[in-house]
């Protein structure tokens, strides 16, 4: 009955790795006290939805979409960033100027990587954690870290089933049951896999539920307006860019990025 001893490693892995997960999802979807005022009526600029939407990467894609739009920068298809007006309009765009250095031409991707890990962007994000709208770094990386932990336990649940069925010395018929029974916690990880995607998508990892609340609210943008190309890249990202030469600029940019 050594099959037995495997079940419940099983059953182990499977009861403690679900459970740290739907703690931790139920942590993160609780809304630190005081900031309830804060996120009932935002009002946030396109660089706060951007990073809502997409984190600090989407930041830095806004900003070096809004200076190649209004002519600070010019993004090539090959993947270059040149500086055409040294004046940062705002502390976003000088960050971007400040990662390209005095050379005034870069690589889009060490560019973006720069600017998304910059101080502004750290500080922009903490203004949007402290008003409850972002999900704080350390829950972040905590629901990656359970989730993981899950798909492990899938793993481990699958291997051990099969090491179990494959045992020499068991009798005939041996192996439909003990497949019956390990499917019980392969199951249960599997479902809290499906409930915890469902539960999050397709939200926005970086967005709290009051953040993802101000997300759902905003309208489409039309089309033809810069200000409505920026803000529709704020939301869904460079593939919103209908200029085949911008799109190829920033997506040579994201590829060989972080």
């Amino acid at each position: 009955m050594l099959w037995v001893m495997l079940l419940l490693v099983a059953w182990g892995a499977a009861a403690v790795t679900c459970t740290r997960l739907c703690l931790v999802t139920a942590g993160a979807a609780h809304r630190p006290p005081g900031t309830a005022g804060a996120a009932a009526s935002p009002e946030l600029n396109l660089y706060e939805t951007a990073f809502l939407a997409g984190g600090p990467q989407r930041v830095a894609d806004l900003a070096l979409v809004s200076m190649h739009l209004r002519r600070r920068l010019l993004l090539a298809h090959t993947g270059w960033a040149t500086v055409v007006d040294p004046e940062g309009r705002d502390e976003v765009e000088r960050t971007v100027l400040r990662a390209i250095g005095p050379e005034g031409q870069s690589r889009i991707a060490p560019l973006r990587a720069a600017a998304a890990t910059a101080d502004t962007v750290r500080a922009l994000a903490d203004r949007l954690v402290t008003a409850g709208l972002a999900v704080p770094h350390g829950t972040r990386t905590s629901l990656e870290s359970a989730a993981r932990a899950v798909r492990g336990a899938v793993v481990l649940v699958v291997a051990l089933a099969a090491v179990a069925m494959l045992m020499p010395g068991q009798g005939a018929g041996h192996a439909g049951p003990v497949a019956a029974w390990f499917g019980l916690p392969l199951l249960l990880t599997l479902g809290c896999l499906a409930i915890a995607r469902m539960e999050n998508h397709p939200y926005s990892p970086w967005a709290s539920p009051s953040g993802q609340h101000w997300l759902d609210s905003l309208p489409a943008p039309a089309r033809g307006a810069d200000r409505d190309l920026l803000a529709a890249v704020a939301v869904r990202g460079v593939g919103a860019l209908e200029d085949p030469d911008l799109r190829a600029a920033m997506l040579s940019g994201a590829r060989s990025g972080v």
